[in-house]
Parts: structure tokens; sequence; C-alpha cells
């Protein structure tokens, strides 16, 4: 069996963030579904929150380069 570890790693470690921007989302939707007045100010922190969850996916990829 030939091939190298580090692509599976990444894509286990690609799981995590998946998961996370699916409930950033999901809390997203059923805070604006209660307070639509709320839209805007949770906009701003779904789209941080996703930003932050993201960067963990890209800095799984650049370790499975790296190493």
């Amino acid at each position: 069996m030939t091939g190298n570890i580090t692509y599976l790693g990444y894509g286990l470690a690609a799981i995590g963030p998946g998961i996370g921007v699916g409930l950033i989302f999901a809390a997203y939707i059923n805070g604006v579904a209660r307070q639509p007045e709320a839209r805007g100010m949770l906009q701003t922190i779904a789209f941080t929150g996703m930003a932050l969850t993201e960067a963990l996916a890209i800095l799984g990829l650049v370790f499975a380069f790296v190493f």
C-alpha cells in the first residue's frame, strides 16, 4: 500500500469545519426566524463565525502539505 497519510488527515480535518458551518447557519436561521429585527446583527456574527471555522479547514490543508 502506497500513498501519503497526510491527505487522509486533511479529509478528516475537513469534517469538523463542515459540521461547524452547518451548526452556525442552523442557529442563524433559527435566530432570524424568532426575531427578524435582529437579522443584521446575527448575520455579522454568523459570517464571522463561518470565517473562523473555515480558517481551521485551511490550516488543516496547510499542515497536510507541510508535513
